[in-house]
């Protein structure tokens, strides 16, 4: 089966803003790993994106960007992906993340109802991760 998933550490965060009920992270650069069924090297690429939290009830502390990620959760309902956010992604119930930043003491904590990710022009290609 084919499967991609975003690697959260190393992306970069170019602002973090909030509507309402609604947080945006907005990645200027994402980083995705691409498998392929019966393939034994996998694929890097990057890819700019937006993560949307909508739902978010009382306040959350949006640290100023740009910022790089060195790691987080990603949180959906009953699973918990530990630094990466599958693709595709688009889900409802308890959902949220937590992510740390280069640089930043305090995680970014935000937990909502309904979660998806908005990738946004081509991915373009960095290299081959070759096995062993």
């Amino acid at each position: 089966m084919d499967a991609s998933h975003i690697e959260l550490p190393g992306c970069e965060v170019e602002a973090l803003e909030r509507h309402g009920a609604q947080v945006r992270i907005r990645f200027s650069r994402t980083f995705i790993v691409k498998s392929m069924t019966g393939a034994f090297e996998r694929t890097r690429w990057w890819q700019a994106g937006d993560l949307l939290i909508e739902g978010v009830e009382g306040p959350v502390d949006l640290p100023q960007g740009p910022l790089k990620v060195t790691g987080g959760d990603v949180y959906d309902n009953i699973y918990t992906y530990r630094d990466l956010i599958p693709l595709p992604l688009e889900t409802a119930g308890q959902v949220g993340c937590r992510l740390l930043f280069e640089g930043v003491e305090a995680p970014l904590e935000v937990r909502g109802t309904r979660l998806r990710l908005e990738m946004k022009a081509t991915p373009r290609y960095i290299e081959h991760i070759h096995a062993g």
